[in-house]
């Protein structure tokens, strides 16, 4: 499987920095957009987050590594200093961000001293010089001789010209790009579910390196990450977003952020990936989950994760089949959506979930012609007439299928119905019209969207 950055030509900035010192917001800044969530408790940001800056005069990437050192959580911690580790050696220019006010840590002295053998280019950013009065604390840091150093506050945004400044001529020459050469967005896939059902597994598993931080712990990855992907000259962006729990059992504020954060996701993405976990079945928040993708409207793949903890030595094929059963049954609102039996820690049937995503980008360019379109829906109306409301009975005048916004855009199927009254379309016959219209054509993984507008008979 074949995989490359989308901004390959674009140059890297990675910023580095022990916890807590302010690296997300200066992410955010750089960005020009809240994508990592910034908050005082330290080690909030422990995936590798990537996004492009076009503020300066040459556009680049910037990547917002986890802190390096932190106490607690060993196991994190580790792999977040790998994270970081990797980001300084795929580089081309590395921020070094230190807090003011705490002055000069050895955590500091530590990384300048690693960061000193490097080839790439260091800025120091000496973050937190929140007012005038604070540039004295400037000074603390000169001891560690790095030949590009200014002081900035990321969170009001002074300095920041001056930086960009500073990286530009850094910047290997290459990197200059126009930013609106990419005429077809990425289709953005969300990966969602609840927490630990392997979401980022599912990622490293399609990307086949450990780009997101892979733990038993529930709630490792807290920022909704977007990772270009590229695939047989298609460019994706694989968006892993924070596992979705029930509020009341949200351990930090943080959390709280980070599901607000993956509900905005789902509402942003062009198809979404739910994973479920097989060892513990379809749950209620599954269920939840499944009910925010509806209500935004999404296109949905169901990805049914760790089927290597429950396949069978015999009768696989059957007993597959069952679990895609049980999941439609209690996943019914959502009957819709293709479901896929996986394992990400295995790779098996992995590559399916692109095959069933091309699937659901053709479905999206079929359209039903308006003469069958209005047969079929007149032939329904004569099988099954709507039900009485009131004195009054539903008549159908008139459908068509609605423009969508054009190939490059994956969204719901909709269908506009020319009616006497259109609250007289009650929820259990719109249903069934859409069961006949998904009769003439699926449309998988697609939503069906039905619309009345009223008319008179005379028009």
């Amino acid at each position: 499987m074949d995989r490359k950055d989308a901004s390959e030509s674009a140059g890297k900035v990675a910023i580095v920095g022990r916890p807590n010192v302010g690296k997300s917001a200066l992410f955010n800044r750089l960005a020009g957009r809240n994508i990592a969530i910034v908050h005082d408790q330290p080690g909030i940001t422990r995936d590798r987050l990537e996004a492009p800056c076009g503020r300066g005069s040459r556009p680049f990437t910037v990547w917002d590594t986890g802190g390096i050192g932190g106490g607690g959580e060993t196991e994190l911690t580790a792999q977040v200093r790998t994270a970081a580790d990797a980001a300084m050696r795929e580089s081309d220019v590395i921020l070094l961000v230190v807090d003011a006010q705490d002055g000069l840590t050895p955590v500091d002295q530590e990384l300048a001293r690693i960061l000193r053998k490097s080839k790439t280019p260091v800025v120091l950013v000496i973050n937190k010089i929140d007012h005038p009065k604070h540039e004295d604390l400037e000074s603390d840091f000169a001891r560690l001789g790095f030949a590009h150093s200014l002081p900035i506050s990321a969170a009001h945004g002074r300095g920041i010209s001056g930086l960009l400044e500073t990286i530009d001529p850094l910047l290997p020459q290459s990197a200059i790009r126009n930013p609106q050469s990419e005429i077809n967005p990425p289709l953005a896939l969300a990966i969602v579910g609840k927490p630990n059902a392997g979401k980022s597994s599912l990622i490293n598993s399609i990307l086949r390196d450990a780009r997101t931080i892979v733990s038993e712990l529930p709630g490792t990855t807290r920022d909704a990450v977007d990772i270009s992907y590229e695939r047989e000259g298609e460019v994706f962006l694989l968006i892993d977003t924070a596992g979705i729990r029930a509020r009341s059992k949200h351990s930090s504020s943080v959390e709280v952020f980070s599901v607000m954060r993956a509900e905005r996701t789902i509402r942003r993405a062009d198809l979404c990936v739910l994973v479920v976990d097989l060892t513990s079945g379809v749950t209620g928040q599954d269920k939840k989950i499944a009910g925010l993708i509806q209500k935004a409207e999404k296109p949905c793949v169901i990805v049914l994760n760790k089927w290597d903890l429950v396949k069978p030595k015999r009768a696989a094929k059957a007993a597959m089949q069952e679990l895609v059963s049980e999941t439609r049954e209690r996943l019914f609102f959502l009957d819709y959506a293709p479901v896929l039996v996986a394992s990400a820690l295995t790779g098996e049937n992995v590559e399916e979930l692109f095959r069933l995503i091309a699937d659901v980008r053709r479905a999206a360019n079929v359209r039903i012609g308006t003469g069958i379109l209005n047969r079929m829906l007149r032939a329904a109306f004569e099988e099954n007439p709507p039900p009485m409301i009131g004195t009054r009975r539903l008549k159908l005048f008139y459908a068509a299928q609605a423009r969508g916004q054009g190939e490059e855009k994956l969204e719901a199927v909709k269908f506009v119905l020319f009616v006497n009254q259109p609250k007289l379309l009650s929820e259990s016959y719109g249903r069934y019209l859409e069961r006949r219209i998904r009769a003439a054509s699926p449309y998988p993984g697609l939503p069906v969207l039905l619309s009345c507008r009223a008319r008179s008979e005379q028009e």
